[in-house]
């Protein structure tokens, strides 16, 4: 009997373990205040190998882009878009046009306009979808920067 119940159990381990979901991609932050009133946020996924994440700039019909949304605050304001760098562009024959996305790592910034000296963290969220030769679920994630102020 007590083989039987430690069988069963090693057996739900085992499960358990390749049921995990897949994480190819981490996010890290920080921040650098580049005047008494600027700052820029930095946004950095680092990408486990032969995956990849979509450019900001994919078109109707593609793949899903990164997004961010940045949550309203009266402490600071968004100067300008989120800036990204020249991804990688690959014409892709199941969709039929050229789509550009991102491997190993990317960092993204936003510019920042602080309204006020108590500026202590930006927040919001970003999705993304990570693929490689198939595609994950798109995820969500939210985040807290710290201005470091």
């Amino acid at each position: 009997m007590k083989g039987l119940f430690l069988g069963i159990v090693a057996l739900m381990i085992t499960i358990g373990a390749n049921a995990q979901v897949k994480s190819p991609v981490r996010w890290s932050y920080a921040s650098k205040k580049i005047s008494a009133t600027e700052a820029v946020v930095f946004l950095k996924a680092t990408i486990d190998k032969d995956w990849h994440i979509y450019s900001q700039t994919g078109k109707p019909g593609g793949p899903l882009k990164t997004t961010f949304t940045f949550k309203p605050s009266k402490d600071y304001i968004l100067a300008g878009k989120t800036i990204e760098p020249k991804p990688i562009v690959k014409y892709e024959p199941a969709i039929k046009m050229n789509v550009g996305y991102f491997e190993n790592t990317v960092v993204f910034q936003q510019k920042i306009k602080l309204r006020s000296p108590k500026a202590k963290n930006v927040t919001g969220k970003l999705e993304f979808m990570a693929c490689n030769k198939q595609c994950l679920p798109p995820d969500e994630v939210e985040f807290s920067i710290s201005l470091g102020i």
